[in-house]
């Protein structure tokens, strides 16, 4: 029950920006989680505050999962100062180091040594805390994923590489990007670390699997490779569905939909619990009460002031 309310609240709060987002008050592109909330969801069940993550272009599970909080990410959407990032990065720069949370960046796959490195930080300081580093199957084809591997594995570093596979790099899908019937999760084994493979239409699999690894990173202190199919359910960037556009197979599309993680626990649950669906109707209640306050805490915050522009930022070029 408690994965269920963390996938459907991620749910709701995706479908209300999207629902949002035409009125054109938010002015950042969004990249929407909508479909991938198992993974982020599972993962908060086995971590604490006191672990970190960082995170990529499509963030806004990660960040919710993570526990951010969700009056700051609505507000950072709407670039008002009262969001997690101040209201400079907007969706694809989230942070909140209250939470551990360590920031998400637009460029494909550099997040990855900055996540390296604070696993390297935290190894040097025996806190026996992990770091997490969400990524997608796209940025397994940049250099700095196998530098960053090559290290954490070198160092036996306390960090597990989290990819999200959804086939699509943008419009691309796989086989024009990686070999023919290569799964990535056993190619990183080949780099020398512990891959794990989870199917996300087994939840409770998945679940015991990734429960494993989290286990085998904090007890040996060792770097973890975790590899999830995934379907995002939405546009690569923006509030609509583009599956008019005719770049992902109608079967792929069926059978994706068939096996929504959210959907098909739903199902489950509604099976197995004779009150399942009065808890359901209280949770969504509870959440989209939370949402329309969020929504109203953003319209009502101010914008950044300029006299503040230099302030809370990491290099200044010089004058």
């Amino acid at each position: 029950m408690e994965l269920y309310e963390s996938m459907l609240r991620i749910r709701l709060i995706e479908l209300a920006v999207a629902k949002e987002y035409p009125q054109g008050e938010i002015r950042c592109p969004v990249h929407l989680s909508v479909g991938q909330e198992l993974f982020p969801s599972l993962i908060a069940l086995l971590t604490n505050v006191n672990d970190s993550a960082i995170s990529t272009h499509r963030s806004h599970a990660h960040y919710l999962a993570k526990g951010g909080s969700l009056k700051k990410f609505i507000a950072e959407l709407y670039g008002k100062s009262t969001g997690c990032s101040k209201g400079r990065g907007g969706s694809m720069h989230l942070i909140d180091l209250d939470v551990n949370f360590f920031g998400a960046t637009a460029i494909v796959g550099n997040s990855i040594p900055v996540g390296v490195g604070l696993a390297y930080s935290e190894k040097i300081q025996r806190t026996g805390n992990i770091v997490m580093i969400y990524i997608g199957d796209g940025a397994i084809e940049e250099g700095v994923f196998y530098e960053s591997v090559n290290f954490a594995s070198l160092y036996n570093l306390p960090v597990i590489f989290l990819c999200e596979n959804n086939l699509y790099s943008v419009y691309s899908p796989i086989e024009k990007r990686q070999p023919k019937n290569r799964q990535i999760s056993q190619m990183v084994a080949g780099l020398g670390i512990h891959s794990v493979k989870l199917d996300s239409s087994d939840i409770s699999s998945s679940f015991h699997k990734l429960h494993d690894a989290f286990e085998f990173t904090r007890e040996k202190v060792l770097p973890v490779f975790v590899e999830i199919d995934a379907f995002r359910l939405l546009e690569h960037c923006g509030p609509s569905n583009d599956d008019s556009l005719k770049y992902r197979d109608q079967d792929y599309i069926h059978n994706s939909l068939e096996k929504d993680p959210l959907a098909c626990l739903e199902k489950e649950l509604a099976n197995t619990i004779p009150n399942f669906r009065i808890l359901q109707k209280g949770f969504q209640q509870l959440i989209e009460v939370e949402i329309s306050e969020s929504i109203s805490f953003a319209k009502e915050s101010p914008f950044p002031v300029p006299e503040l522009e230099e302030s809370q930022i990491f290099a200044e070029s010089t004058r």
